[in-house]
C-alpha cells in the first residue's frame, strides 16, 4: 500500500465518477483503476462496486475511507512540519540566560520572536554565565546570555547591554541619602557580592575596584545571584555593587546610588557557536540584534 493508492482511492470515494476522479489526478483512467485494483489487493476487500450505473463504496470501502483520510493528513502534516523547521518557522531552541538579562531586553526578545514566529518553541534555563559555556560547548544550548568576558574561540558575540555598577545599600545606611558614592564610603562594611564561581569576572572586577581605593572590602555572604545580592542587603546584611538593571527588581529595603568613580560597565553577549546555520537559530540571533539596537537607541 502506498500514499499514491489512498489518495486515488479517497478522490474516487468524493468523486464516485472514474472520469472525474481521473481529471482531478491528472491521470487517465487506466492507471487510476490500476492503482485502486492495488489497492485492494494489499487491502484484501473489494472498496468499490462498480456496474453502469457508476460507482459505489461497498461497506468495506466506507470503513476504510476515515483511515485513508488520516494517514493523508497526517503525511501532509509531516511534511509542512519538515518544510517549517527547514525554513526555520518550527522547531525548537535552547536559550541559556543569567537571571539579570530579565532585566535587561530579554522580555523583550522572547516578545518580539514568539509574535514573529509563533511556531517555534523556546526552551529557557536559567544559569550561570559558567554553566552557560559548558552548555554551550556541549551543544546543550543553542544560545547563552551570559556576562563575562572569559568567552572560548569558536563563538560569536552579539552585544545585547552595557550598564553601570551601582552602590546597593540598605535604605537606612547613613550614605544612603548622598546623590554619588565613592568607594572608600564603603571600607569596614560587611559586602554581599555573587561568588566567583558564578561570575568570576565581576567578583574580581569588584574586589579589584574596592583594592584600588586603598582597602579590601570584607565578605560577608557569597551569593549565586544577583537578586540574592539585593535581596540580603534589603535586609540589612551587607552592602554591594550591582549591575544597575537590578533597581527595576522592585525589593524593598534597598537603594541604589551612583558611584562618584564609574567601574567599567556590566555587559551581557549573547553567545552562539560559530557556523551555526539552522534557520531557527539564524532568525533568533536577528531578531537578537534588531531588539538590542533598539533598546540601545542604536
Amino acid at each position: 500500500m502506498e500514499f499514491r493508492h489512498l489518495r486515488c482511492f479517497t478522490v474516487l470515494a468524493e468523486e464516485l465518477h472514474f472520469g472525474r476522479a481521473a481529471q482531478r489526478l491528472a491521470m487517465t483512467q487506466p492507471p487510476l483503476s490500476m492503482n485502486i485494483q492495488q489497492l485492494e489487493a494489499s487491502v484484501g476487500a473489494q472498496l468499490f462496486t462498480r456496474n453502469s450505473r457508476g460507482v459505489a463504496l461497498t461497506a468495506a470501502g466506507q470503513a476504510f475511507l476515515p483511515a485513508a483520510r488520516a494517514l493523508l493528513d497526517g503525511a501532509n502534516e509531516a511534511a509542512r512540519q519538515a518544510r517549517d523547521v527547514a525554513q526555520g518557522l518550527a522547531g525548537q531552541l535552547q536559550i541559556g540566560f543569567a537571571g539579570a538579562v530579565l532585566y535587561r531586553g530579554l522580555p523583550q526578545m522572547l516578545q518580539a520572536f514568539g509574535q514573529a514566529h509563533p511556531g517555534l518553541r523556546l526552551v529557557l534555563r536559567e544559569l550561570s554565565s559558567s554553566e552557560q559555556l559548558i552548555d554551550l560547548v556541549h551543544d546543550r544550548l543553542d544560545v547563552g546570555f551570559v556576562h563575562t568576558t572569559r568567552v572560548p574561540k569558536g563563538f560569536s558575540q552579539i552585544l545585547v547591554s552595557s550598564q553601570p555598577f551601582m552602590a546597593c545599600l540598605p535604605a537606612h545606611h547613613p550614605a544612603a541619602q548622598a546623590q554619588s558614592l565613592s568607594l572608600d564610603r564603603l571600607q569596614g562594611e560587611p559586602f554581599a557580592i555573587v561568588s566567583r564561581a558564578v561570575s568570576a569576572d565581576y567578583h574580581d572586577r569588584i574586589l579589584a575596584a574596592c583594592a584600588d581605593v586603598g582597602y579590601e572590602p570584607e565578605v560577608r555572604l557569597e551569593l549565586q545571584h544577583w537578586l540574592s545580592v539585593v535581596s540580603v542587603i534589603g535586609q540589612g546584611l551587607g552592602v554591594g555593587l550591582v549591575p544597575a538593571a537590578l533597581a527595576q527588581a522592585g525589593l524593598p529595603g534597598v537603594v541604589f546610588r551612583p558611584l562618584a568613580r564609574p567601574l567599567l560597565p556590566y555587559d551581557t553577549h549573547c553567545l552562539s557557536k560559530d557556523g551555526g546555520q539552522q534557520p531557527a537559530l539564524l532568525a533568533f540571533l536577528d531578531m537578537v540584534r534588531h531588539t538590542s539596537a533598539a533598546l540601545s537607541g542604536g
